[in-house]
């Protein structure tokens, strides 16, 4: 599978509640996509919130390098990336805060919008955004407010696949379904999103779990079982290469499912990318006069 060259994919991955393996099956798709076209995760959890700074071995400048208020450099961008050990020798670049943990909080903007241009200044494919925001509380909090929130803004991107995790659990099937259900109420595009059921353990799935995904199966675009990996479990996505037979089957399918979901939604080869545009201000010092300069 490869993606045309002139061709984004953004794809957030989501959860109603924590502990459902979202950072997991980003890491997933990322090592997954990442041979198949030039890749990044973004991290969007606080810092001691995620686990993204202790899986990255070959640290980079970090989030704090990347100012959200200042004109920045394809150069400047790909510097701050750190770099995990992918699938089939590849190496997936990870957009996280790399600095100590007692460093005050960043100030990281919340509109998706921001996040997708700054992966397109860093002239990047294929986009998972490790979403830290309960998905269902959004949706219903952003009705009562009368305001479009991250989920659905998320959504409304170019060429966005959403993905929406969920513990294969008699609870977290619940959570999924209740998450989906306020997704349809909103409009959300349910045909176009791919569920990830994360298993929490080794055995068969539970039986509200499998009524669950079969009920699913036929209102979205996938259900895709991610399997239990005691590996996975105890050392994270430090090296990708680590990961059991079934973890990378189950990452080849879940990129699979999206990109299928995306070219029956957008036409097969997928559109052109959209640009940001040149920043009009004076060029940055630090900047070489060659290269493009373009806001964030």
């Amino acid at each position: 599978m490869e993606l045309p060259l002139h061709s984004r994919l953004v794809v957030p991955v989501l959860a109603a509640t924590g502990g459902s393996g979202r950072s997991t099956v980003a890491g997933l798709l990322g090592a997954a996509l990442a041979r198949a076209a030039p890749s990044v995760v973004l991290d969007l959890a606080p810092r001691l919130a995620s686990p993204w700074p202790g899986w990255t071995r070959e640290a980079g400048a970090g989030l704090a390098s990347v100012p959200p208020d200042q004109p920045l450099s394809r150069r400047q961008v790909q510097a701050a990336t750190a770099r995990i050990p992918g699938l089939g020798g590849s190496s997936l670049q990870v957009l996280t805060d790399q600095r100590e943990w007692s460093a005050p909080p960043l100030r990281l903007p919340d509109a998706p919008a921001a996040w997708y241009q700054l992966a397109a200044i860093g002239c990047w494919q294929a986009v998972v955004a490790d979403t830290c925001h309960p998905m269902a509380h959004d949706l219903v909090a952003s009705r009562a407010a009368g305001r479009s929130g991250l989920t659905a803004a998320w959504c409304a991107l170019p060429v966005s696949v959403p993905v929406v995790c969920a513990a294969a659990t008699g609870s977290g099937m619940a959570a999924l379904q209740t998450a989906l259900s306020a997704a349809a109420a909103e409009g959300l595009p349910l045909e176009r999103i791919v569920v990830a059921l994360v298993a929490t353990g080794d055995g068969r799935a539970p039986a509200p779990v499998r009524a669950g995904e079969t009920m699913l199966a036929p209102r979205v675009a996938a259900v895709v079982r991610v399997p239990y990996d005691p590996d996975l479990r105890a050392h994270g996505l430090r090296d990708a290469s680590r990961l059991s037979t079934r973890s990378v089957q189950a990452a080849e399918q879940l990129v699979q499912a999206v990109v299928t979901s995306a070219r029956e939604s957008w036409g097969d080869p997928l559109p052109a990318a959209a640009q940001p545009a040149p920043a009009v201000s004076r060029t940055p010092s630090h900047v070489h006069p060659t290269e493009k300069v373009l806001l964030p």
